[in-house]
């Protein structure tokens, strides 16, 4: 019998995906971080990328652009702002993520000009993961 943990993507619209995993690949804000069954509590922030979970069923990957990520030795809860299937992103999809994040950088005062410069680069390179281009 695989072991497995309970996995929970929630966003502020809906509940995305919940179902049994056997790992998950956060894009945690510090670094990608695996999780498996009986992990240490943890919890992270997350940057834009992709979060991938794997199940008996498969891989299943998902578009997030920030959010937290809560993990327990049992389960994992995703609290994204936005997160969306890879598969059924569209450029348009792509275009208002990337303007949002660029328009945050171009508001952000002294304070906030290192987060949301951050911010925007990984969303740029999100972009670059799936293969779209930068409007």
């Amino acid at each position: 019998m695989v072991d497995t943990l309970n996995f929970d993507l929630v966003s502020p619209e809906r509940s995305v995906a919940s179902f049994s995993a056997t790992e998950v690949q956060i894009p945690g804000s510090e670094g990608e971080m695996t999780v498996m069954p009986n992990h240490a509590l943890v919890l992270t922030t997350l940057r834009p990328g992709v979060l991938s979970v794997g199940s008996i069923d498969g891989v299943t990957d998902y578009v997030v652009t920030g959010g937290f990520a809560e993990v327990t030795a049992s389960g994992v809860t995703v609290l994204a702002e936005r997160a969306i299937i890879k598969s059924d992103i569209t450029q348009s999809d792509l275009n208002g993520i990337i303007s949002s994040f660029k328009a945050d950088l171009d508001n952000a005062n002294e304070e906030m000009h290192d987060a949301a410069r951050k911010a925007y680069a990984d969303v740029i390179a999100l972009a670059a993961a799936l293969g779209m281009s930068v409007a």
